[in-house]
């Protein structure tokens, strides 16, 4: 049998030598250097049939998000729970984030420290864009993309500078009702003689909210701090050396309930437990994340690389359970232009801790504990035009992994991974889609917060999981007219427990996801219209998903989504989103809709104002969204946390 290093080692060799395994035709060439035109498979239109969605700046700033959830306002193959910024998380195609790969411009995120709190605790004051993959994911976009990816890109001084500028900032200042409470940001930017900068601050700061009814839904208020610094120079021929560093914290009075045992712990994500009331204390969610970079402006040929190191630290104060999970990765790669695309290979590695702990106030009691896992991973992922109407992309990647337990056990494993997908022109209106991967997802750590609680963690039948993944879609496009759709399918097998019953870390179960999702647009010079539907259906085990197992997925069934927009030629733009949810009894989910409007002005005389009304739930309907972790609750334990009845908001954003 070969050893896994050799057969890393192989395919380190391959994935090197990718560029040369060509047609004649384009090895002769291979030494000149190309201007390709976009890979007719990268496209946004192709890549949303294949499930890989973007979220444009452009979609950002008509969104003008204030929490992570408004920046995927009018999508439905992308949710994000309510509540606090402590509590949300993201869910794709109802596959929770903790099984996606998560990274910030490229650095990897490791996952929450507790199932009651969100997984990447990030403020949207300085996104550019957020690029989702679902089910998938490349080879070249890191390890374990079980369910996919979401890739968040902050924005650099040149995102924000005016053609010939050196130094420039951005002032936020909105205020609003119903707990939205105040909200400001500062952003100073400039470059000069290579060098650029950007210093960016933002503070939001409320009270609880009410519900549609009326009801104050306590621990919701908002109290969260974003601090990010980024510095970069580039030299005369192009190479360019990034620093950035963010602090992201989330510090204000959570709802919190007794139990298990003499324990108390905060559940941001429930309005409560029928077993006892509230309690209001401290908690803490804090992201800190460094990344140093190389890459290559304007590069061409063979010689477009990128290079990074990364360490990330994710910090939950729990009440009587404090965790903390750190990651230091890197990636290496390159990506090298063939007459006909592209190939991009390299290598990637993360080595990451879950560590937690009890307090000691209830000494007689405290459990805690730390588990290791390490991976490196060589990958390439190659995208070309074959002729005028095929278009693919193909990759694979070798991982391996090192597992140490909260017992001092270890367990060693190795996969490999691959993908391929196809854009085919059937006619000059019609196109067809279709992606095939199969995904080594590896061990899981387990929730930092309660390892050994109670009981210590037995690693018995402790195994690596693994995703397939399939896609097939039809896109129409016709001038202003653009639909498409696509059936998904995605099972997950072999998770291991990270909330194990018993400390029965080895139990397994396995997640599927399956279901429909597509749009229409209608395009005109002046706005947009947009509707998107999804179905997914996520069971576990063959039934349908139960919400004590909220960390894996959520039975989302059906959802659509609407947005518009229309700017005049006086500076107004008047436009809302809305999210419609029919009753879904598979999993006992009422039905509701929220509609959001806006109106936003930019004086003629003073282009670099703005200023924007925002009216979200406009008609005040009481509901609990269909990604929170209490929607379909059938235990009767957690009440269900409503999300904020109507709230209005006004924001002011000066440029100067």
């Amino acid at each position: 049998m070969t050893h896994p290093l050799s057969r890393l080692k192989l395919l380190a060799t391959t994935a090197l030598c990718a560029p040369f395994l060509t047609t004649p035709t384009h090895a002769q060439d291979l030494a000149e250097d190309y201007e390709l035109d976009e890979i007719r498979i990268e496209s946004e239109s192709a890549q949303t049939v294949l499930g890989n969605h973007t979220i444009s700046q452009k979609d950002i700033e008509q969104r003008n998000p204030a929490t992570i959830s408004d920046v995927f306002d009018g999508e439905t193959a992308v949710t994000a729970s309510g509540g606090a910024a402590i509590a949300k998380k993201v869910y794709v195609n109802g596959i929770e984030e903790s099984l996606l790969n998560v990274t910030i411009d490229g650095a990897r995120q490791n996952k929450s420290a507790f199932h009651h709190t969100g997984n990447v605790l990030i403020d949207p004051g300085l996104l550019k864009a957020v690029e989702v993959t679902s089910g998938l994911a490349p080879a070249d976009g890191g390890p374990g993309s079980l369910g996919g990816s979401i890739a968040y890109t902050t924005k650099d001084a040149a995102d924000m500078l005016d053609e010939g500028d050196t130094f420039g900032g951005r002032l936020t200042f909105g205020a609003g009702s119903n707990g939205f409470g105040l909200r400001s940001t500062l952003s100073l930017y400039g470059q000069t003689g290579g060098f650029d900068y950007v210093l960016h601050g933002a503070r939001h700061k409320g009270e609880d909210y009410k519900d549609g009814g009326g009801t104050t839904v306590q621990g919701t208020q908002a109290d969260l701090t974003d601090y990010v610094a980024k510095f970069s120079y580039t030299s005369d021929d192009g190479h360019r050396v990034a620093f950035s560093a963010s602090d992201t914290r989330d510090t204000g009075d959570r709802a919190a309930q007794m139990g298990p045992g003499p324990f108390v712990f905060v559940r941001p994500d429930f309005s409560g437990l029928t077993t006892g009331p509230n309690m209001i204390i401290d908690a803490l969610a804090r992201r800190t994340s460094y990344s140093v970079t190389y890459s290559k402006e304007d590069a061409q040929g063979w010689f477009d690389p990128f290079f990074q190191i990364a360490y990330n630290e994710q910090e939950i104060d729990a009440g009587d359970g404090w965790g903390e999970n750190t990651s230091l990765s890197g990636t290496f790669k390159n990506t090298f232009q063939l007459g006909n695309g592209t190939v991009t290979a390299g290598l990637d590695f993360f080595d990451e801790q879950a560590e937690g702990r009890t307090a000691s106030a209830v000494a007689p009691l405290a459990f805690g504990g730390s588990e290791k896992l390490r991976n490196i991973g060589v990958f390439a992922q190659a995208r070309q035009d074959l002729s005028n109407r095929a278009s693919l992309s193909y990759g694979a990647r070798f991982d391996i992994q090192n597992f140490t337990g909260a017992d001092g056990s270890k367990f060693d494993d190795s996969g490999f991974s691959a993908n391929a997908a196809i854009d085919y022109m059937l006619s000059d209106f019609w196109t067809l889609n279709a992606g095939v991967a199969s995904t080594f997802g590896g061990y899981e750590l387990g929730e930092a917060t309660i390892i050994n609680f109670f009981d210590t963690w037995d690693y018995t039948g402790f195994e690596t999981s693994r995703s397939n993944s399939a896609r097939l879609g039809l896109r129409f496009d016709n001038g202003p007219w653009v639909a498409n759709g696509a059936l998904f399918y995605t099972e997950i097998n072999n998770l291991a427990s990270v909330l194990p019953r018993g400390g029965l870390r080895g139990a397994s179960t396995d997640i599927t996801s399956q279901g429909f999702d597509g749009s229409v647009a209608y395009n005109w010079g002046s706005g947009f219209a947009r509707m998107n539907y999804t179905y997914a259906n996520v069971k576990e085990d063959g039934g349908t998903i139960g919400s004590t197992d909220y960390y894996r997925g959520r039975p989302l069934g059906h959802l659509i989504g609407l947005e518009t927009a229309w700017q005049s030629s006086n500076g107004w733009t008047i436009g809302g989103t809305a999210e419609i949810a029919p009753s879904y009894s598979d999993a006992n989910m009422d039905a509701y809709s929220v509609w959001n409007a806006y109106a936003e002005y930019v004086p003629p005389n003073i282009d670099n104002l703005r200023v924007r009304l925002d009216l979200r739930n406009l008609f005040d309907e009481t509901y609990v969204a269909r990604a929170n972790d209490s929607a379909g609750d059938t235990s009767g334990r957690p009440i269900p946390m409503n999300e904020p009845g109507r709230t209005i908001a006004v924001t002011a954003t000066l440029t100067f």
